[in-house]
């Protein structure tokens, strides 16, 4: 059994959704044909079940690149092999608007977790089947979407322009420009954890991708229709995580599709 997961082999299928809220995962099974829960440990909480004749897994990894990472470790142990990333984020491009959902195909390493894997060098990418697993996904859906790269970082609250963003009415002066500056590296998301599932997927030979719903424009902070509003955002937050869940399972699907005409 593994230590923070609770996991065994056997528990888990190979084809894994990463929700980070332990609360989004009996929703997410809730689309499922069939689900039970598994474990629940600290802020890892998995299901496994059935999704149109698919073996799935859900498990909620927490907030940040940590978690993140002590759960795809354990989930591998026992036996993961693809792992999916769904979430929520923030965007850069004013083309990206609130509900959109952004699938990444790369990101920025702006956390310290990968870096104990990996050089600063090693590229954060998404495996190309997953990409276009996901594309084929939410194309057949409707969802409005984007493909990408996304910043993943250590914090909330800490890098945004606007004086006063953190507590005590705390500012530091590099991080006026942060935030241009990755509208201008054309960036599309701002979240926590992709960067981490993409480099553990790629040294470990499996496959790895993520995709997320926009929440907010992080350069309109304080003024603008896009800007975050947790009240608005809250009331949205069910037909959000319907999308999610409808999107990472339709692609996961797609995969284990293609992995059974393969083995034909």
């Amino acid at each position: 059994m593994q230590y923070h997961t609770k996991l065994s082999p056997g528990d888990v299928a190979p084809y894994v959704l990463l929700p980070g809220d332990p609360k989004r995962v009996p929703v997410v099974a809730s689309y499922w044909d069939e689900a039970h829960l598994v474990a629940d440990n600290r802020e890892h909480v998995t299901y496994t079940g059935v999704y149109k004749g698919m073996p799935i897994s859900c498990t909620s990894t927490g907030m940040g690149c940590p978690s993140t990472a002590i759960a795809m470790e354990e989930l591998a142990r026992v036996g993961a092999k693809t792992f999916l990333r769904i979430g929520t984020c923030g965007t850069f491009q004013d083309f990206i608007h609130n509900g959109d959902i952004i699938v990444f195909d790369s990101a920025c390493r702006y956390e310290g977790t990968s870096k104990l894997y990996v050089p600063p060098e090693f590229p954060a990418v998404a495996h190309h089947q997953v990409i276009q697993a996901c594309a084929d996904a939410v194309e057949a859906l409707g969802y409005p979407y984007h493909i990408g790269t996304t910043r993943s970082a250590d914090t909330f609250f800490a890098g945004h322009p606007a004086p006063g963003s953190s507590y005590n009415g705390y500012w530091n002066s590099s991080w006026a420009h942060l935030f241009e500056d990755l509208r201008r590296m054309n960036v599309y998301g701002a979240e926590m954890e992709a960067s981490i599932v993409l480099v553990l997927g790629r040294i470990w030979g499996l496959r790895a991708g993520g995709m997320a719903v926009c929440l907010d424009n992080l350069l309109h902070v304080s003024d603008g229709a896009d800007a975050f509003d947790p009240e608005t955002q809250l009331s949205h937050s069910a037909s959000n995580i319907e999308k999610l869940s409808v999107a990472g399972c339709e692609s996961l699907l797609r995969l284990w599709q293609a992995d059974q005409k393969a083995l034909k």
